[in-house]
């Protein structure tokens, strides 16, 4: 495959689309639990919404018979993976890998969101 050149494009922010089968207790997942905002809501009944929180932004979609996927759909870095950790466990929240150190550098741990969309929520060692 032949390489293409850059021709200075700057790419900015790139956020992750993560289908959901029932959109309202998503966004109350994502805001109630991990802090986020619902910054932008679409259609009637709501279809699509952005969430943010600091420097991270993921967008949701209705989708209601999608079946989970059986890999990481999002990666969240944070600054306190221990603290984010114990409030997944506290909310309940399945665990798909558990937390410890890895040899790639970070301190990591997979999680589901309500729906079984999988999250890797990872912190520089």
């Amino acid at each position: 495959m032949a390489q293409t050149a850059h021709h200075g494009i700057r790419f900015g922010r790139m956020a992750a689309m993560i289908p959901e089968r029932d959109i309202d207790k998503a966004r109350a997942f994502y805001t109630g639990v991990l802090g986020f905002t619902s910054t932008f809501e679409n259609g009637t009944p709501v279809g699509f919404v952005i969430l943010e929180r600091n420097s991270a932004e993921l967008h949701l979609t209705l989708q209601p018979d999608y079946p989970a996927a059986p890999f990481n759909v999002a990666h969240l870095m944070v600054d306190n993976v221990n603290g984010l950790h114990a409030i997944c466990l506290g909310h309940g929240l399945k665990i798909v890998k558990d937390l410890r150190d890895q040899d790639y550098g970070l301190r990591a741990f997979v999680f589901e969101d309500p729906d079984g969309n999988r999250i890797d929520v990872g912190q520089p060692i």
